[in-house]
């Protein structure tokens, strides 16, 4: 069993920057490949960053390559999330995931085992 913590989201004007944090539970937080996904009401679970578990490869959803920088630091059994030049349409909660598996099932949400309880990001116009 994976306990994932989820901090860092607020209230920020559009083109600022916000930093999530996402603590795990287990020492062997590196056996886990990680992801951030964000759901905004009545719509589905998206895909936004995951982060490989062995190698550091990192995968994003296209509308956020260049602004979004996943990273991991397994010292510290932490996942981040860098946000930079936040949009108004980037306002969802945020949610952090841990899977055992790899590769291209990473972008989909079906393959992660353990979810945060999510941290909510508001970007004002």
């Amino acid at each position: 069993q994976v306990q994932l913590v989820e901090s860092g989201g607020g209230l920020v004007q559009a083109g600022g920057s916000l930093r999530l944090s996402c603590a795990a539970s287990r020492r062997t937080f590196s056996s886990y490949a990680m992801g951030w996904f964000r759901q905004a009401p009545g719509k589905e679970r998206e895909f936004v960053a995951a982060i490989s578990k062995s190698d550091g490869r990192t995968y994003y959803a296209d509308s956020m390559k260049g602004r979004f920088t996943i990273s991991r630091d397994n010292a510290k059994n932490t996942v981040y999330l860098q946000m930079n030049s936040l949009k108004p349409e980037d306002t969802d909660v945020y949610y952090c995931a841990a899977t055992p598996r790899g590769g291209s099932y990473l972008v989909s949400r079906i393959a992660y085992d353990y979810w945060g309880q999510g941290t909510q990001v508001t970007v004002s116009s």
